[in-house]
């Protein structure tokens, strides 16, 4: 049985630098696909998986806890001053 891993990628170097990484370390029977997110339904998917920010890696179905919770966010943009006059 084969691990199925997955990268979300948007074609950028650090998202090339996760494939080269993930390919690294994938054993001989893990499946590795890269998923391109200019594809609308793979944005969709990508959505509902819970992914924020590219390179994101799902392996077996779930995002991987280094690819959780990424993004930007209201409160921490407004914490770096974004809305507010200098």
């Amino acid at each position: 049985m084969a691990r199925k891993i997955e990268i979300f990628s948007a074609g950028c170097g650090v998202c090339e630098d996760t494939i080269k990484l993930v390919k690294s370390l994938a054993c001989p029977s893990c499946d590795v696909s890269i998923s391109d997110m200019q594809d609308p339904a793979t944005a969709t998917r990508a959505k509902a998986l819970g992914i924020k920010s590219v390179p994101a890696v799902v392996i077996d179905g779930k995002l991987a806890s280094c690819c959780e919770g990424r993004g930007p966010d209201a409160e921490s943009l407004k914490a770096a001053g974004l809305g507010q006059p200098l």
